[in-house]
């Protein structure tokens, strides 16, 4: 496997930008050599894998972001194993977290900026009352958005679509005088894209490594 982590790095060309490795597309042999290149934040979509790889690679400081959908009946497995979760999106799930973190949890909020219902994540205009109903959780964090992008080649509809979210952070400004800094979006095809869009955490995945030929 052939990593082009240093190519990555100098295109995003911004200490404060984040890259989360999606790691679905490694094992944990993969990941401990991943993590040599200098990525050290990991990102998978699915609970049992993500625990799994955890204890794999106890031994490496690993910051560990869910970045899949969270069902509420599965938050009590993972919910003090991560760092950061990226798909916020339900008062249940809010409280569920609320009732079982032992710390603060730092959050991503949802958005569907697509507007695709096969996609998770809160309409933008909602967005507003559901920090409003869960800004006093003492064990949830909220730090910014995240949104996906509609998978497509056309750039304009990408960049209207993140172009959503760095609105809604002014509007976030202006009615609930909060500052969420942070965005997570950009993934393997439209980063470039994201970036441009004041993105700081970034879900990278096949972007990151090619299969050697055996």
């Amino acid at each position: 496997m052939i990593f082009y982590t240093e190519k990555i790095l100098s295109n995003i060309n911004n200490d404060s930008v984040k890259v989360v490795a999606a790691t679905k597309y490694f094992n944990s042999d993969e990941m401990r050599e991943l993590y040599k290149t200098g990525i050290h934040h990991f990102g998978e979509n699915r609970i049992e894998i993500l625990l799994e790889k955890q204890e794999n690679l106890s031994d490496l400081d690993i910051t560990w972001h869910l970045i899949g959908t969270l069902q509420t009946k599965k938050a009590k497995k993972i919910i003090n194993s991560i760092d950061y979760l990226h798909s916020l999106d339900t008062i249940k799930l809010a409280n569920e977290i609320q009732k079982r973190r032992v710390d603060a949890l730092n959050c991503f909020i949802q958005v569907n900026i697509s507007s695709e219902e096969s996609k998770h994540g809160l309409n933008p205009d909602e967005v507003i009352d559901f920090i409003k109903e869960i800004r006093n959780f003492d064990k949830i964090n909220i730090i910014g958005l995240m949104g996906m992008a509609e998978l497509t080649s056309d750039e304009e509809i990408i960049s209207n679509e993140f172009q959503k979210l760095n609105d809604l952070q002014l509007l976030i400004k202006k009615e609930l005088n909060i500052d969420l800094l942070d965005l997570s979006i950009g993934m393997s095809n439209d980063y470039l894209i994201a970036l441009k869009h004041n993105a700081t955490y970034l879900r990278l995945g096949s972007v990151l490594f090619k299969k050697e030929v055996q």
